[in-house]
């Protein structure tokens, strides 16, 4: 576990910034030092998102995503490229489930981190941090390693 003082510094750098699969005991934590930090926060559950469609719906329900969203993966490009909607000095978006939803849907779930991580480097270019964390269990974070 890490203490919140070390998460809030590490949350700040937006050069650090990016996605990471993150041990689900600091998801409290990593909660307490977005809102330090004044930072948008999107919890996004996967839990209950059958497929690709379910997953874009869960994400536009968590982002407040404006009607012009287009539910396909370019659209979740350019809706998390822009958040206009929703200024904040820096965004954190938990993904909860992220590694059963990853365990069923593979090649989508492949897709997904592509686009956070481009996300993540645009946001950084620009000097605001932008961070997909994906809280798994110890189980969960000890299979990433094989």
């Amino acid at each position: 576990m890490i203490p919140d003082e070390e998460l809030t510094g590490l949350l700040a750098d937006p050069a650090q910034a990016g996605v990471y699969f993150v041990d689900a005991r600091d998801s409290t934590a990593l909660t307490r030092a977005a809102t330090a930090l004044d930072y948008a926060l999107l919890r996004i559950d996967l839990a209950d998102c059958p497929d690709k469609a379910g997953l874009m719906e869960c994400f536009a329900a968590a982002g407040r995503f404006p009607d012009w969203f287009g539910g396909n993966w370019d659209a979740l490009a350019d809706t998390l490229a822009d958040l206009s909607w929703w200024p904040a000095p820096g965004y954190v978006l938990l993904i909860e489930h992220g590694g059963d939803w990853r365990d069923s849907h593979a090649d989508d779930f492949a897709v997904l981190l592509d686009i956070l991580d481009d996300t993540a480097r645009r946001w950084a270019a620009a000097g605001t941090g932008f961070w997909a964390l994906l809280p798994l269990s110890a189980e969960q974070l000890a299979r990433l390693e094989d």
